[in-house]
C-alpha cells in the first residue's frame, strides 16, 4: 500500500518525532516501504537573512545537521528499513510538501503537538498546512 513514507523531524524538538517515528517505522515494516527523514533548515541564503550570518554558515549548518540526522537514524531506525536522509531549506510546511513531491512519497507521517508559539498564531501550525496542501495522504500522530 505504501512505498515511500516521509517523516519530518526537528532534531532539536523531540516532540516532532517521538510519537510519529514508531508509527512510521511500523508502516515501513508492514508495507516494506522506505523511510525518508526530512529536516528543514531556515533559508540562510536570502540576502536579508544571510547578511547576519558568517560566510559559509549555511554550508556548516547543513554539514552539522547531516551528521546529527545520520546519528538520529542510526539510533532510532531499525537496520532493516531502507532510509534516506533529506535536508532542505525554507518554510517547514512548504519544504515538506516539495520534498514529498520530489521523492514521490505516498504518505507523510507527522507529529501533532499542542505547544503553541506566536508564529503558530500568525502562520498556522505546519502540520495543518501540510494536511491542507499535500496531494498525498498525511497521517498526524497525537
Amino acid at each position: 500500500m505504501y512505498h515511500k513514507v516521509l517523516l519530518p523531524v526537528d532534531l532539536n524538538e523531540e516532540a516532532s518525532w517521538k510519537k510519529a517515528l514508531p508509527t512510521a517505522i511500523t508502516l515501513c515494516q508492514t508495507f516494506g516501504a522506505s523511510l525518508h527523514v526530512v529536516t528543514v533548515l531556515p533559508e540562510f541564503k536570502m540576502p536579508m537573512v544571510g547578511a547576519y550570518f558568517p560566510k559559509n554558515f549555511s554550508e556548516k549548518a547543513h554539514a552539522a545537521v547531516k551528521e546529527a540526522q545520520h546519528k538520529f537514524i542510526q539510533e532510532h531506525v531499525p537496520e532493516g528499513i531502507k532510509t534516506q536522509s533529506v535536508i532542505v531549506d525554507g518554510s517547514p510546511w512548504e519544504a515538506i510538501i516539495k520534498v514529498g513531491k520530489k521523492i514521490d512519497a505516498d504518505l507523510i507521517v507527522m507529529a501533532s503537538h499542542t505547544k503553541r508559539k506566536f508564529v503558530d498564531y500568525v502562520l498556522g501550525p505546519n502540520a495543518e498546512h501540510v494536511v491542507h496542501h499535500a496531494k498525498v495522504s498525511v497521517m498526524i500522530v497525537r
